[in-house]
């Protein structure tokens, strides 16, 4: 069994190189961070204030844009999962969040309990991925523009579908009374000025818990893909399918659990995204052009990549919506674009 202590100094040492061969950006990369843990943690002086704004503003745009980047993994690693790692360019993607969505709602509405309403919908929208990997993306493997032309289509079929079916109405899935409510959380936005007391941060527990299950699963599935035998097939099957088939290996069916996986994945975000914000028609476009852009930004098949990139595009959102709103969508993109600039293959892909 190894020392911790020698797996923390084998994890620092990329970091150490780094700094060694981009002094400069590894200077201006520890001042980015000392500034922001400051202003997280520090009271702001009344000049900073009447500057930017109030504390309590800044801190509810990073967290929002955190759980944000939360819910955003969740629709990308299932995502990258089908399309960074098996190479399927499923633009249907989208159209499996949204009928997630409005499962969960009916299922929470009429059941009266929000848990139960994200396994049925990972199972439902699981098993409609089962059946888009065995009719439509076996019979096209590897002809991408075949495969992109037809889940444009599924895409059209599916979200005229959910029109005729849920109509144009909004819908919100409630969480339940123990989760409703903010959380006082140990961040300090301010000071009251007649007794000196301290003001706490309050934040809506729900979000927490989902970003916190999100971890959860982003962990699970790193671990999956890099410290098991399925993990293995998986991975072996991408890079040499013909000598996996050649082992035995039934590679056909660990594709189609990979498949339902990532598609079940993005009915669970489903959920996830009506109870943060609602479900709606135009659902699937916002989302399948965010897993887009944070697979792109994370690096193809990177699971840490996939949760860095929603991170990032998440904070980008909410920081341009109330410190930049005219350039708020600008700010996603130019992400995306200094990225492949600098580093084609994306933040944690590789080359």
């Amino acid at each position: 069994m190894s020392d911790p202590y020698d797996a923390a100094i084998a994890g620092a040492a990329p970091v150490r190189a780094f700094a060694r061969t981009h002094p400069v950006w590894a200077g201006l990369v520890a001042i980015v961070i000392a500034v922001l843990l400051w202003m997280i943690f520090a009271i702001w002086p009344d000049a900073l204030s009447d500057r930017i704004g109030s504390k309590k503003i800044f801190l509810n745009a990073l967290f929002n844009g955190i759980t944000l980047g939360g819910l955003y993994f969740l629709v990308a690693s299932g995502f990258t999962l089908i399309f960074g790692l098996m190479r399927n360019v499923n633009l249907a993607h989208g159209s499996l969040y949204l009928l997630g969505g409005y499962i969960g709602f009916f299922v929470a509405d009429i059941t009266g309990y929000w848990l139960i309403a994200f396994p049925v919908a990972f199972v439902v929208v699981g098993f409609l991925g089962v059946l888009m990997q065995v009719f439509v993306f076996r019979r096209i493997e590897g002809q991408d523009l075949r495969q992109t032309l037809v889940t444009i289509g599924i895409s059209i079929v599916m979200a005229d579908l959910m029109m005729w079916s849920f109509g144009g109405d909004f819908f919100n899935i409630s969480p339940p009374s123990w989760l409703s409510g903010p959380m006082e959380t140990f961040f300090v936005t301010g000071v009251k000025r007649s007794s000196g007391e301290l003001i706490f941060m309050k934040y809506p527990m729900v979000r927490l818990v989902i970003f916190a299950a999100s971890v959860v699963v982003g962990v699970g599935m790193w671990l999956a893909l890099n410290k098991t035998r399925i993990g293995m097939l998986i991975r072996a099957g991408v890079d040499d399918r013909d000598m996996l088939s050649a082992t035995g290996a039934r590679i056909e069916w660990v594709f189609v659990g990979v498949f339902a996986f990532g598609a079940g994945l993005a009915g669970v975000a489903g959920v996830v995204g009506g109870t943060f914000q609602s479900v709606a028609p135009g659902e699937d476009i916002r989302f399948l052009l965010a897993s887009l852009v944070v697979v792109i930004v994370g690096g193809m098949g990177s699971i840490p990549g996939a949760a860095l990139g929603a991170l990032l595009i998440g904070l980008a959102e909410q920081f341009g919506s109330v410190y930049f709103p005219t350039y708020a969508v600008v700010l996603t993109f130019l992400i995306m674009v200094v990225v492949l600039a600098f580093r084609p293959q994306g933040l944690m892909g590789k080359a």
